[in-house]
């Protein structure tokens, strides 16, 4: 549906250009549709059972029946070098220098920068009237798969149907990979 992808572009519009800490800009962002979407939300369904982590597959599930999705994250994003303390620390910490799902730590008001970014993208699909949901595990599986070049990023998946596919959804059973069985 063309309708959508002009939503996703204005989605990336709106979080580009939404206001940053102390005027710098950390955001990413970008649009996947067509079989990146299907190869995403497959390889989701598969790092849950892999490692049998609750819900990857439901979330999956959803990303298999959107259109797009738009990626927002943080790429090498520096402290705001304010000493805040709301990472805990009492001066800026050095950000980055730890490797889970996400890198870290980041600084809180990066995070913000972030946070306002995504509200002003799925408030741009809200007035669009495009059905879409903020996730956290589309976000861990984009990052590992190199859609985004991020340190941390969030899944934003988009549908227009008759009813919202993204709500009123049921936790799903994990069903792990059985010891031994190829990964």
């Amino acid at each position: 549906m063309s309708g959508i992808r002009v939503a996703a572009e204005m989605m990336e519009l709106a979080a580009r250009t939404a206001p940053k800490a102390v005027g710098q800009d950390f955001v990413v962002v970008r649009i996947l549709e067509g079989g990146d979407v299907r190869r995403l939300g497959e390889r989701m369904i598969e790092y849950g059972r892999q490692h049998n982590r609750i819900n990857f597959d439901r979330d999956g599930d959803n990303v298999l029946r959107s259109e797009a999705v738009v990626l927002i994250g943080l790429q090498d994003a520096q402290v705001a070098d304010v000493n805040c303390g709301a990472c805990g620390a009492e001066t800026c910490i050095l950000p980055n220098t730890h490797e889970g799902e996400f890198k870290g730590p980041n600084c809180a008001l990066r995070l913000l920068d972030m946070g306002i970014a995504l509200g002003s993208a799925v408030k741009m699909a809200g007035l669009l009237n495009v059905d879409n949901r903020i996730m956290y595990r589309a976000g861990v599986v984009a990052r590992l798969m190199g859609f985004i070049e991020a340190d941390i990023v969030m899944g934003v998946p988009l549908s227009a149907s008759g009813k919202s596919i993204y709500f009123d959804r049921q936790a799903m059973k994990v069903e792990p990979v059985p010891a031994g069985a190829p990964k």
